[in-house]
């Protein structure tokens, strides 16, 4: 499974978008600005997180965007799932799909479907709060990683 940069933005931009909820607006350009991001980019992973529900989008000279509800609420599973689709490490997993023909007889299949598990219960374990909470105190440290 590996996460695309479109997954990768999203996250980013909300994070963005949640650090900056108390400003009346948050053009793209703005965020395209502060992320060092394609605003082209970010206008295809726009619509993708607004198709979604997670974003409002407002017209207008105060226009901007906006999170729908607050940093605590969102988590990095369900920002990466509506970039992504469905993030499976292995495409049997997949229960939209008809069963595979060795799932019987699939010796590592409880393997792959408990590291489905932990990837899905960590992904969603994680909110835009606790990403920007990480990061702050990351910075602070002077070690940059998350």
């Amino acid at each position: 499974m590996i996460v695309s940069t479109k997954g990768r933005f999203a996250l980013r931009l909300m994070v963005d978008l949640a650090q900056h909820a108390g400003e009346e607006k948050c053009s793209l350009k703005e965020i395209a600005e502060r992320q060092g991001l394609s605003l082209k980019y970010l206008e295809q992973i726009v619509a993708m997180l607004n198709k979604a529900g997670l974003i409002r989008s407002t017209r207008g000279y105060r226009g901007g965007y906006h999170l729908n509800k607050p940093a605590s609420d969102y988590t990095a599973g369900e920002i990466l799932r509506a970039t992504e689709g469905n993030m499976l490490v292995l495409p049997c997993l997949d229960e939209d799909q008809p069963p595979c023909e060795e799932r019987r007889s699939c010796v590592t299949l409880p393997f792959w479907s408990g590291l489905q598990n932990a990837i899905d219960s960590y992904m969603d374990s994680v909110s835009l709060e606790d990403l920007i909470k990480q990061f702050e105190i990351s910075s602070k440290e002077g070690n940059y990683v998350l």
